[in-house]
């Protein structure tokens, strides 16, 4: 018998997953009152923007990937684009070489309320009040505050008393940061989110009073409100210098979000499918590819030929994504290439046993140039951090905090499925907004200020992101949603996790228990955009031998401190109507519920 941290939940009337307990909870709710996977959805994301405010934030950005009962998976894209002033003349005029990871520059069009208004009003059956009334009782009413949005606070705080005074104002009530497991309140966005209900009711009808609230954020007082402060201030951002933003009131009221055909391969009776190639989603596909002919289920699941293959799979479907991928609506991207059995072929026939130093992306006709420049970025190494200190040194190093994500999974009895990673508009990232309560995100910093790369910042172009939900459907009726924060190492940990459910007979929580390991061996997303060659790190419950052989074969093994890798969750939908759902005890905030 195996022994995890928790059950595998199973039950036949529901499931939710995500990263907050309080999140789950709420999920449930909606579930018990009749509502969807999409309503249920939609109420965890809206409570993870109040409890986990330094993971995410409804300014930010949301991809997902939702299943309606028997139908194949569609892809909701809540990526925001670049705002119609972000021009490279305009970045580099104001002394940049890269752009910040936090400040008004980085900011793109704040995509994740439309992406689920767009989910509620097709799928939902609830009305919106019932989905926000959880969410904003708690920014109202208050919630346990995590030690670690504490500590983000506490390290912040002489940053936002100095720089970010709306900020301040919000997250230090009182001049002082909140201690952890106090009750935490946010009024200003327990105020904005009633004002958008209180204007949506004005229509009659679920569906009319979701786009009067749709209209409310891109056009109404959402809108105003943001393009009023980015007009009037001017703030510190990671480089140390204070810099004014270009988002306008007129790019959110041009944008909305879409619906998409995702990409997908088959892989020994599953059909994985994942977001385009404005997401690195694809990356997990192409390792799948690469991998599809290696006997995986006869390998250890923590033994060392499968990390050291897994990992330089992964070497290569990276250098790929730093080469090729970005947003097709305007950029030529090879993607039928990319997720070819030719092309696998080609890079797992370059696999050897030794870890390998350099980075290969593969070789596609008519894309030299793009080669040519990858490695050109590759090359220049230290120096793309130039700008970092330009200004006041003890504050730049204060503003340049990253974040991260969080992630929902959810299975109702009819069986529709969401997989979803909002992230973004993170307390540390960006000023409040006045009267919003809630900061912008910084997505933008994920675009180059190069010439002509698929990823090079231009106006209403989508940044190549990070976030990457999972579904695959099995040949036997399976249908599973699963996901993980965790910016680079998302397809990295989702792709242990799936390997071990499709080969080596874990259920879900054995598969999120098992320990987890990932590389640096790829150029980062996030300013300033590191690359750390053959690293690899592991949780230390792998076999010391496992270690011991990867160090042998040139692997830079760093042990990391126990149960800290990776966030997953799944949640599992049968024929026979039996669901089951898991979620990692890492960082003891996750939880999975069901019945």
């Amino acid at each position: 018998m195996t022994f995890t941290t928790r059950p595998e939940l199973s039950g036949t009337f529901g499931m939710v997953a995500s990263t907050h307990w309080l999140a789950s909870a709420v999920g449930m709710k909606l579930l018990e009152a009749g509502g969807s996977a999409f309503d249920a959805a939609a109420a965890v994301g809206f409570t993870l923007n109040v409890v986990e405010p330094h993971l995410n934030g409804p300014l930010g950005d949301m991809p997902a990937l939702i299943r309606v009962a028997g139908e194949r998976p569609t892809v909701l894209c809540g990526q925001g684009v670049a705002p119609g002033g972000a021009s490279l003349e305009h970045y580099r005029d104001e002394g940049l070489d890269m752009i910040p990871g936090s400040g008004l520059l980085a900011t793109v069009v704040p995509g994740a309320f439309d992406a689920w208004m767009l989910m509620l009003r097709d799928h939902g059956r609830l009305p919106l009040r019932d989905v926000l009334e959880p969410a904003i009782h708690y920014a109202r009413h208050g919630h346990p505050l995590l030690p670690r949005v504490s500590a983000t606070i506490a390290d912040q705080a002489e940053f936002f008393a100095a720089e970010w005074p709306t900020s301040a104002a919000v997250w230090m009530p009182g001049g002082e940061p909140p201690q952890a497991g106090a009750l935490f309140k946010n009024p200003d966005l327990a105020d904005f989110w009633t004002r958008l209900l209180v204007e949506a009711e004005g229509e009659i009808g679920r569906v009319a009073q979701i786009e009067a609230a749709r209209r409310a954020f891109a056009s109404g007082f959402v809108a105003d409100a943001i393009d009023t402060f980015i007009t009037d201030t001017c703030v510190m951002d990671g480089t140390g210098a204070r810099r004014k933003g270009v988002l306008s009131g007129q790019d959110m009221a041009t944008w909305q979000a879409t619906y998409e055909t995702p990409v997908s391969v088959s892989y020994h009776g599953w059909d994985v499918f994942k977001c385009g190639a404005w997401s690195q989603g694809p990356v997990l596909l192409q390792c799948l590819q690469m991998l599809r002919n290696d006997p995986v289920a006869d390998m250890d699941p923590l033994g060392p030929d499968l990390v050291h293959l897994t990992t330089e799979a992964l070497k290569r479907a990276f250098a790929d994504r730093d080469t090729y991928y970005g947003d097709p609506v305007h950029s030529d991207v090879p993607i039928g290439v990319l997720l070819s059995e030719s092309h696998a072929d080609a890079h797992r026939k370059d696999i050897a046993h030794k870890a390998t130093t350099d980075n290969r992306p593969g070789v596609i006709s008519g894309f030299e140039a793009q080669i040519k420049s990858y490695h050109a970025r590759i090359a220049r190494g230290a120096t793309l951090t130039a700008g970092v200190g330009g200004g006041e040194p003890t504050m730049a190093h204060l503003a340049n905090r990253k974040g991260d994500t969080v992630h929902i999974d959810v299975v109702d009895r009819w069986g529709n499925m969401v997989s979803a990673t909002p992230s973004g508009g993170w307390l540390q990232s960006n000023p409040v907004v006045p009267v919003l309560g809630a900061p912008l995100n910084t997505r933008a910093q994920m675009f180059w200020l190069d010439d002509d790369l698929p990823t090079t910042l231009a106006p209403g172009r989508r940044p190549r992101t990070t976030l990457s939900p999972s579904l695959a459907l099995h040949e036997d009726g399976r249908a599973l949603a699963f996901g993980t924060p965790g910016g680079d190492q998302q397809d990295q940990w989702q792709l242990a996790f799936f390997l071990r459910y499709a080969h080596h007979g874990m259920n879900l929580q054995e598969a999120i228990d098992a320990p987890l390991f990932h590389t640096g061996h790829l150029q980062g997303s996030f300013y300033p955009r590191d690359l750390r060659p053959r690293h690899l790190m592991v949780e230390p419950h792998f076999p010391s031998a496992t270690l011991d052989d990867l160090r042998a074969r040139g692997h830079n093994v760093e042990v990391a401190e126990p149960w800290t890798v990776g966030r997953l969750s799944a949640a599992l939908h049968q024929r026979n109507g039996i669901m089951k759902a898991a979620a990692t005890p890492r960082l003891m905030q996750a939880y999975a519920i069901g019945r």
